[in-house]
This record gives C-alpha cells, structure tokens and sequence, in this order.
C-alpha cells in the first residue's frame, strides 16, 4: 500500500510545518494592528424586563 508509506510526504509536512512556525508566524505576528482597540470601559446597559401579555 503506497499510502501508508510516509517517505515521500514526511519531509514535506515537516519542512512545512517549521517553515510556517520558525519564519512565517514570526513575520506575521510582529505586525502591529492598525486600529487599536480603545481602553473604555465598556457602560452597562440598562435593560427593562419584557413583560408577557399572557401573564
């Protein structure tokens, strides 16, 4: 069964695997965002309780 031999795709998974976690990520995480999120304190919100017509 040729599926169950891993040589021809073990290597490629890895180097995948390392490219995407040691050079990729990396790259992409020392982006700073561009909209900032603000330090509000979110206001609670005054909620009335429904009133059901049927009680």
């Amino acid at each position: 069964m040729p599926q169950l031999n891993p040589s021809p795709w073990f290597f490629i998974m890895i180097t995948s695997w390392l490219a995407l976690t040691l050079i990729i990520q990396p790259k992409l995480l020392s982006f700073l965002s561009t909209n900032p999120l603000p330090n509000k304190t979110p206001k609670p919100t005054n909620t009335t309780p429904w009133t059901w017509p049927w009680t």
